[in-house]
């Protein structure tokens, strides 16, 4: 439940720091006092969206602390642990915002998304709105409040996840049906293309090796030419290398006492001839075993042309062939089994929806009972609400007509408010103040059943007064008891019924305003009823039944 609740430069709040019990807590105060200021600080502090014109004038953030005992609430517990926030008895949810537009939420200290507030926070507080009976002429409301009665969640989200994947499945199953002509004429463009690439073979490191044995063969003659017009230098009769070497190397052998630069030239004349013969032999090697072979020379240049013309065609480079060849292949080998997979995703698309129709039956069985007990408590609480000719049906067609992520069933509530008459659509028959009772009875109703130890009504008693007031305040005390309610309201009949009772007054000087509240006890709390029943001006006989009021609540 909640322990505290802590409010800081907040719309007309300066600082505010509240401590609430069990039980039931009524909310009073005059009109524009700010009763509803606190339940809009607890809102942000549960995740609703931020306003940065609701931060105090002359103050930069806005920041609201809500402290809960989650020590009863294992759903809670169990979330914050997975989640790896602390998880003690106490829960604290912070919400800070700047007067920029900036917004931060924290749990138990630590930062997190507005989402991840608003998902505990719904498992901490639920709060009834002033406005619910205009949301209550909607269909999707009805739906909702009869799976929260018969605490159909879980199964409801099964249903929409189920919907989910039979509507993939069968929108895929209709796109490649859709789609058969494209794909095969995508099969045989993919086949004829993998087909020449198999023809092709290419290997890995073909292409360079073909382009160098190309160059060396398109240079065929002239490397024969020059080769043997080497080895002519090398040894020509009459003025070839080793024949002028010779003679020198004759010269300076006939010299007797040879200087040693002689000597040492006649060394190296001598290496040189040694080499010289050793290039002339390496070279007439060469030429001895050089075969001409133009047929090769043909073949690889047409092996070469094709992987261009191959590649041209791709718009690729010729190293791409190889990853492109990989590439089609693949996609080839899975549209050859497109008819298959088409029956395969057909069986999905079909198995998918039959999920989905189990789950979807089940849950409208569910409902169909639920709905039996949901209106029949509803109309319990209506007689007691002084309605007592006015009788709410729950309408529930079901069909595959009516599937979707919320099942095969279209609910909707209808009303018969005099004897006699057929029951019509609520927006039909009831007029503002029987919609508000009538949103009164349902949100009694489905509270008893919630998880939820902390429920909120905020001025859900508008319309209603005197005896039917008195029960409203019976009903919420009741609430109370059970767990907490806190409950802001201007009929003195309910307040009267609470276990706590909280006053919020506006203080004003000529420069400010500000929104304060105290607690009242003992008398303060008689005159604050006594204020309710008789506005400003209270008698005796005001104050007098505002004691007997409260006497009679306790």
């Amino acid at each position: 439940m909640l322990t505290h609740l802590s409010v800081q430069n907040f719309t007309l709040v300066d600082a505010l720091e509240l401590e609430l019990n069990r039980g039931m807590t009524a909310i009073t105060g005059e009109t524009g006092a700010g009763k509803s200021i606190l339940l809009d600080a607890l809102g942000l502090a549960l995740g609703d969206r931020a306003d940065p014109d609701r931060v105090r004038n002359g103050r930069q953030r806005a920041d609201i602390c809500a402290t809960f005992d989650v020590s009863a609430i294992p759903r809670a517990r169990q979330w914050l642990d997975n989640h790896d926030l602390d998880s003690d008895s106490d829960c604290l949810l912070r919400r800070v915002v700047t007067r920029e537009g900036r917004s931060r939420g924290y749990i138990n200290g630590q930062p997190v998304p507005l989402g991840q507030l608003k998902e505990l926070g719904e498992m901490l507080i639920d709060i009834h709105s002033q406005h619910a009976h205009q949301s209550l002429l909607k269909k999707d409301t009805h739906r909702r409040l009869l799976d929260d009665y018969a605490n159909h969640q879980e199964l409801a989200r099964q249903c929409k996840t189920l919907y989910r994947d039979w509507q993939d499945a069968q929108k895929h199953f209709e796109e490649w049906r859709d789609n058969a002509e494209e794909i095969t004429a995508r099969t045989q463009l993919l086949r004829y293309q993998v087909q020449e690439l198999d023809a092709l073979a290419l290997e890995d490191n073909e292409l360079e090796a073909m382009e160098a044995e190309q160059r060396q063969l398109a240079s065929a003659d002239t490397l024969l030419q020059n080769s043997q017009l080497a080895a002519q230098i090398c040894d020509d009769e009459e003025g070839g290398l080793l024949t002028t070497l010779g003679k020198a190397l004759h010269l300076l052998q006939d010299l007797n006492d040879k200087p040693k630069a002689l000597a040492s030239a006649e060394e190296l004349l001598f290496s040189a001839q040694i080499q010289i013969q050793e290039a002339h032999s390496e070279i007439n090697h060469h030429i001895d075993s050089f075969e001409m072979d133009p047929e090769r020379l043909t073949f690889i240049e047409e092996r070469l042309s094709s992987c261009y013309d191959i590649a041209r065609k791709h718009r690729i480079s010729p190293t791409e062939l190889q990853s492109l060849h990989e590439e089609l292949a693949g996609e080839l080998e899975q549209l050859d089994g497109s008819e298959g997979q088409l029956d395969e995703l057909e069986a999905r698309a079909n198995a998918c929806q039959s999920a989905y129709i189990a789950c979807a039956e089940k849950l409208s069985a569910q409902r169909h009972k639920a709905a039996k007990q949901l209106q029949k408590a509803i109309n319990q609480q209506l007689r007691a609400l002084a309605m007592q000719n006015a009788q709410l049906a729950i309408q529930l067609h079901s069909g595959s007509e009516h599937a979707s992520p919320h099942g095969l069933d279209d609910i909707e509530f209808l009303i018969s408010t005099n004897p006699g008459q057929s029951p019509k659509a609520l927006a039909k028959v009831a007029s503002g103040g029987e919609l508000s009772r009538v949103s009164l009875a349902i949100q009694v109703v489905t509270a008893r059943s919630s998880t939820t130890p902390t429920l909120v009504f905020d001025e859900v008693d508008v319309g209603i007064g005197g005896a039917t007031a008195d029960v409203v305040g019976d009903l919420l005390r009741q609430l109370g008891s059970q767990g907490q309610v806190l409950c802001v309201t201007h009929l003195p009949q309910v307040a009267s019924k609470g276990h706590q009772h909280l006053q919020v007054h506006k203080e004003t000087d000529k420069t400010s305003a500000q929104t304060a509240l105290i607690q009242l006890n003992g008398d303060d709390k008689i005159m604050e009823i006594a204020r309710m029943m008789g506005g400003a001006q209270m008698t005796k006989q005001t104050i007098a039944h505002a004691r007997e009021m409260l006497e009679m609540a306790d």
